[in-house]
């Protein structure tokens, strides 16, 4: 796990989680209700990648 880290959540059934890439910068988004989840590159208003550079 030191590839990814959580900078974000909320929930405790219904979860939404931003995960960092730390090698890309790319971010993830990580949706979970109960026992079903998915997870998808978060777009910003262009349809492009989220990318946080030198978190």
């Amino acid at each position: 796990m030191d590839r990814f880290e959580k900078i974000y959540t909320q929930g405790k059934i219904d979860i939404v989680e931003i995960w960092i890439d730390k090698e890309t910068g790319v971010n993830y988004l990580y949706r979970a209700y109960g026992q079903t989840g998915g997870l998808t590159v978060l777009l910003d208003e262009n349809g492009k990648p989220v990318v946080t550079k030198d978190k």
